[in-house]
């Protein structure tokens, strides 16, 4: 902190604050032009020159760009400062007359009229007047440089290439909701909503929301959903060893920073939509391939996400970057999901490392944790269809049943350490201490993806849903909200990765007031139809409740399928055990009342097995609350009540719900496999 004076007022800053922002905090108002929160100031327009006095030497800085680095005296009001500004404000004011913010500011100054005739004058009042925001904003808000200045003096202009329609435009509006004076408009709208404007407005927020918050926030526009992986394995739940642990001592091998570093290019658009200021999907650019068909090739890989990372990497133990980036690509050039194959490796891995596999059986791919080259030859045999590849590539539900009828494997044990439910294989988060994640997976009407319901923060680091009913109203909200994207073509992720200021203690983390207000804003700028977010929730429902009626059509979506494998919920092992042993005995005592004396006396089979009954016991109620909250009966389907709510009653979906009752088997008192 740095001891400041402003206007006579002393008061402290942090090395590196602008004058400006320093004279905002105390109230301290300087007028400004080119400044703009998505931009890095530049001074270019000089209204925001201020008097300084360093060492006891004065001079005249502009306020918005000069950081603070030691002790000085800043005089905002100073003649001398006020002069400079009014010889500024009367050349624009003879060049621009009309231009209401040229006009507030020369007002402001003291400035009645123009005081001579410029020769450039113009009297439009939409006009550039060369701030710049707009060619900065295209630079440095969406990352596409497609406007800039061009001429030099008195011809100096913003323009595209070649004075013509630059075909990379996509008109996402930003140059125009930058410029203060209304001189850049939006022609033509290709998607023809009824209100451009409406969405404009709200598009803006979340654009500068974007540039100014996502970088000491969630650092997409840096390394786009890679920076997941620090946080993860920081909290604990960077998916480990197939989901045994949270973290790993070689985890920053493949943190963030080391993609950045080497592999990621920068500062440029990422190809996913050319005017999203998130610019989360990453590349990396000119990586030589090691092995398979393309050997020796340099190709771009599209990548890495996080999950590409964790699955690919932490999960199958492989703390090899570049192997990472090589299955990365070899999975989007086979069609492979990198998901699926991540989780459905690290099963293998675990069943090798426990001598349910062995080098005969694998076709001499010897599964250790970290083999980096038996995953990637693992992976190129999938794709041929040959070895045990062909095994691997069937998916984990399939894989417990060929290895306890082959190999005579514990059933139980296949059915505790296999990560996938509904035949899908779990995306990457360890949700053993986060109950309102493992709903969020396994009740998913999917499967087990984060997309629906990602509750991990909330519940687990934040406190923030701490009752079932807190729990049930988040994955029934979630759910809601996730599918009404799909359902409106729109990316999910500015809903919740940036969070505005004031919101952060929201009683309802879930549901940012200004996120949803936005979406609302959107769907009525596009039909010209006002909605509520009740009404939002309610298109989501009909459409949800309807996935559901097919799925009890297909004989499946019933209780049974939305249960967990244990490992999803606690320690399957002692060896996990022990590896968290201090928070599972002081689950023990906090929720179970053990005495600490008892618990020490107790073996670790009995411990495990304590925890595993109180583990099922929890998310029994869970399913019980969430079922509830979104109008099913205790197995899991809706309500003739419910669907008549919704509308969506019609004969065939009362036949197929009718018939999935008789069909189902009662669900049990205690939840256990």
């Amino acid at each position: 902190m740095i001891k400041i004076k402003i206007n006579g007022k002393t008061t402290e800053v942090e090395e590196g604050t602008t004058i400006l922002e320093a004279a905002r905090e105390i109230g301290a108002t300087i007028p400004t032009l080119c400044d703009h929160p998505m931009v890095k100031p530049v001074g270019q327009c000089r209204i925001c020159v201020t008097e300084i006095k360093v060492k006891g030497k004065s001079k005249i800085v502009t306020a918005c760009n000069y950081p603070i680095r030691e002790s000085i005296t800043i005089n905002t009001k100073s003649t001398k400062a006020q002069n400079e500004r009014k010889l500024t404000l009367e050349a624009m004011l003879s060049r621009w007359p009309n231009v209401k913010p040229i006009q507030l500011l020369a007002k402001a100054a003291g400035i009645k009229k123009a005081p001579y005739d410029h020769p450039n004058k113009t009297e439009k009042k939409e006009t550039c007047i060369l701030c710049g925001r707009c060619v900065r904003a295209c630079a440095e808000g969406i990352w596409e440089n497609i406007i800039g200045f061009a001429g030099r003096g008195n011809n100096r202009h913003v323009s595209m290439p070649f004075e013509e329609q630059y075909e990379r435009c996509v008109g996402c509006g930003t140059c125009a909701d930058v410029c203060p004076t209304g001189a850049i408009k939006i022609s033509d709208e290709f998607n023809n909503p009824l209100d451009g404007a409406l969405i404009s407005k709200w598009g803006t927020k979340v654009t500068e929301q974007m540039a100014t918050l996502d970088p000491s926030q969630c650092r997409m526009r840096e390394v786009g959903t890679a920076n997941i992986i620090d946080v993860m394995s920081e909290y604990d739940l960077l998916p480990t060893h197939n989901y045994k642990y949270g973290t790993h001592e070689e985890a920053p091998k493949i943190y963030s920073n080391v993609f950045r570093d080497n592999f990621i290019r920068q500062n440029i658009d990422d190809g996913c939509w050319l005017g999203c200021a998130m610019a989360c999907a990453k590349a990396a650019d000119n990586f030589k391939l090691r092995t398979g068909p393309y050997k020796g090739t340099c190709v771009i890989v599209d990548g890495p996400e996080y999950e590409n990372a964790a699955g690919l990497g932490s999960n199958m133990g492989i703390w090899e970057p570049w192997a990472i980036l090589e299955m990365n690509f070899y999975c989007d050039t086979y069609g492979i999901d990198t998901i699926g194959f991540g989780t459905s490796g690290a099963f293998a891995y675990e069943c090798y490392e426990k001598g349910i596999l062995n080098k005969k059986r694998t076709g001499g791919l010897e599964l250790k944790w970290g083999n980096s080259a038996a995953a990637l030859e693992m992976l190129h045999q999938i794709a041929r269809g040959k070895g045990f590849g062909v095994t691997v590539g069937q998916g984990i539900k399939r894989m417990k049943e060929i290895f306890a009828k082959k190999y005579k494997a514990d059933k139980k044990l296949m059915l505790d350490i296999g990560m996938e439910v509904k035949g899908l294989e779990f995306s990457e988060y360890v949700c053993k201490e986060s109950l309102a994640q493992q709903g969020g997976y396994c009740m998913a009407i999917k499967g087990p993806q984060h997309d629906e319901a990602w509750l991990i923060f909330m519940d687990m680091v934040n406190k923030q849903i701490p009752t079932f009913q807190d729990k049930a109203d988040a994955l029934h909200y979630f759910p809601m909200f996730r599918t009404w994207f799909g359902l409106m073509g729109l990316c999910k992720l500015p809903w919740n990765d940036v969070t505005p200021t004031g919101n952060e203690l929201t009683k309802e983390p879930h549901k940012i007031p200004e996120h949803v207000q936005g979406y609302c804003k959107f769907f009525e700028g596009m039909t010209g139809i006002k909605i509520t977010p009740d009404v939002l929730i309610l298109q989501s429902e009909r459409v949800y409740n309807f996935q559901k009626v097919f799925g009890l059509r297909l004989g499946k979506s019933t209780w049974e399928y939305d249960v967990p494998p244990y490992r999803a919920m606690g320690p399957v092992t002692i060896e996990e055990y022990k590896s968290r042993q201090k928070r599972y005995d002081d689950q023990l005592h906090d929720n179970l009342k053990f005495d600490p004396k008892k618990i020490k006396k107790m073996s670790f089979d009995e411990r495990v097995k304590i925890l595993r009954e109180y583990k099922f016991d929890q998310y029994s109620k869970l399913m019980d609350a969430v079922y509830k909250r979104r109008g099913w009966d205790r197995n899991g389907i809706p309500t003739d009540k419910h669907l008549k709510k919704l509308g969506i009653d019609f004969p065939y979906v009362m036949e197929a719900v009718k018939k999935a009752r008789k069909r189902v088997t009662e669900r049990p008192k205690k939840l256990d496999q």
